[in-house]
Order: structure tokens, then sequence, then C-alpha cells
């Protein structure tokens, strides 16, 4: 995977450390690196063409997204996911993209919108070019201008965050939008939600994002990670009766 695709929060000529993290975070999405996997520093210096200093500052910066985790005398590991973990993500995830659609629709301020229409754009274009890595990267970006939406800093880096966790948990599952067709599917139900936002109704949109919240990427998730603890165990129930119904 390439090193020198600029991310699309970034709008200033990337920095070392910005490139590094960037290459990391989309192998990780991508379930190149998977959960619990070591980071071996000496292979990433030599495929990354940079030497340790900015790839552990990178690697901090995943740390502090919550993608990778430091333990004694092992290293750096992509962050090992249980049930309950996965449990928190999902609730919490949810619960902050209600809030902020609350706090944020109809649309006040055109320069928030213009950021969701963006983001679409970019989405399309990678669609269109078959662009994997690209489209995930615009689609985490997409959801990031949603919860924009509110004008809420704190909201919306606390979001991010969850949206990267979540990521790495279809990943675990092999449930991220690959394929052209799946990718049209995806672009298409995010288009329709844009239109909903322009609509001006906080409650059609939460009903559009409530429609469109496809839990297939739990399937089977529990013979994968540990900590089955009951909360999560009812968590993980409800979810697959109310996509049944």
């Amino acid at each position: 995977m390439p090193a020198t695709r600029r991310a699309p929060a970034i709008e200033n000529p990337p920095s070392l450390v910005d490139l590094a993290a960037t290459t990391l975070r989309r192998m990780i999405i991508s379930g190149e690196l998977r959960c619990g996997q070591r980071i071996i520093e000496n292979r990433l210096t030599r495929e990354l063409g940079i030497s340790r200093p900015p790839l552990r500052e990178a690697l901090r910066v995943l740390e502090r997204e919550g993608l990778v985790r430091q333990l004694p005398r092992r290293g750096v590991i992509v962050t090992p996911l249980t049930l309950h973990d996965i449990y928190e993500i999902c609730t919490l995830r949810t619960e902050l993209q209600q809030l902020a659609i609350r706090l944020g629709v109809p649309v006040r301020h055109p320069a928030r919108l213009q950021r969701c229409r963006r983001a679409l754009q970019h989405m399309r274009t990678a669609a269109r070019a078959h662009d994997q890595p690209d489209y995930l990267d615009w689609f985490c970006e997409f959801h990031l201008s949603l919860v924009g939406l509110a004008g809420h800093r704190r909201l919306e880096e606390a979001y991010r965050s969850l949206q990267l966790q979540l990521m790495l948990t279809m990943a675990l599952n092999q449930q991220l939008p690959a394929g052209p067709q799946e990718v049209r599917a995806d672009f298409t139900w995010h288009e329709h939600l844009l239109r909903t936002i322009e609509g001006g109704d906080p409650d059609q949109v939460l009903a559009v994002l409530t429609a469109g919240n496809d839990h297939a990427f739990l399937d089977g998730i529990e013979n994968k990670v540990d900590g089955h603890t009951d909360v999560a165990l009812r968590w993980l129930r409800h979810q697959r009766t109310r996509e049944a119904v």
C-alpha cells in the first residue's frame, strides 16, 4: 500500500508522520494488519521508507485513536477486541451520532453541509475507480462530517475514534464494502442519507440511519473474539432479533 497517498482530512502537505499514520491506519482498517498482531518496526521502516522516529510518532497517533496498543515487553500490537469492546463501540457510536443529528439538523451553517457533499463526491470518485482504500477513507470522513453538522468539537473528536474502531471491528469480520456492487450499494445509501439531511427533518434522518444500520458485520463475531459478558451477549441477540424482523 503506497505511503504517498494523502488522507482526506489533511489539506496541507503531509509530514512523514502523517504519511506513516495514514498508511498504517489503512493497513489496519483493511485487515492487512489484524487485531492482536504485533507491529514489527524494522519491517515497516523498510516498507514505508522512513526512519524509526516518525514511525513511532505515527504509532502514538494510532494509539490515541484506539487502533494500536503499547504492551510491556511485547511492543506495539493492533488493538485486540473483545465482544464487550464491540458492544461499547457500537452502542456509544450510535448515541453520539443521534446526538449530532439532533443538534445539527436542520443545518444552519452551509459550510458544514458542504463538507458532507465534498466527502460524498470523493466517495463517488473512489467508487467509480474501484479504489477501496480511498473509498474507506472518505467513508470515514463522510460520517465524521455528519457529526460535524452539530458544530461540537468534543463530540466530533470522540466520534472519530469510535468510527475508526468500528472499521477495525468490520475488518475483523471481513465485512467492509469491497467489490464494485457492494461499494455501489453502500454509496447509494449514503447519497440517500445526505438528501434526507438536506430536507431538514432530524426525525427522518434518524429513521434513515436506523433503517440503514446493517449489522451483518456482527454475524459470527462471537466466535472470533473473547470477552462474552452478559450485557454484550444480550445486546448481540437483540441486534439479530431486530434484523430478523
